[in-house]
């Protein structure tokens, strides 16, 4: 029943709302709520931090299921960047994630991209790519550029 409701909530929405599902199961340790807003598609891939490539739903949930036995991840989404056209999103951010290190409480930064595609099934999530940021909050340099080359 869970996932049903997870599933039709995915289902409405548009990309923002998927990421946000996105990161709210990342937040709870929700693995079926987290799973209801990728793409039904053996296609879908997924790069943790410093990780190997995943290719498809099964190798994705089981690595979230693994990071999920450690306890939920804390973690906001800041400065995101958006692409949209009609049926492909991609959004490339900073995620800003609590740790506790040998000093106590800290703040791990992430930069990831997401990228949507508009399903028959609503949008959905069909890349996650995060790499391991510095260890203090990366700046934005520059203006982005007019043309892509």
């Amino acid at each position: 029943m869970a996932r049903e409701k997870a599933r039709t909530a995915a289902l409405l929405a548009g990309p923002e709302e998927v990421e946000a599902q996105f990161y709210e199961a990342l937040q709870q340790g929700d693995i079926a709520k987290l799973m209801a807003v990728w793409a039904d598609d053996d296609e879908v891939v997924c790069v943790h931090p410093g990780g190997p490539r995943l290719i498809g739903a099964a190798a994705i949930r089981a690595s979230f299921e693994a990071i999920f036995a450690n306890g939920a991840i804390l973690v906001q989404p800041d400065k995101v960047h958006r692409v949209h056209s009609l049926s492909c999103a991609v959004h490339h951010l900073l995620e800003r994630v609590a740790v506790t290190g040998t000093d106590g409480p800290g703040t791990a930064f992430v930069i990831a991209t997401n990228v949507f595609l508009k399903t028959a099934q609503g949008w959905r999530l069909v890349a996650h790519h995060a790499s391991p940021g510095s260890e203090h909050e990366p700046l934005d340099i520059g203006e982005p550029p007019s043309t892509l080359h």
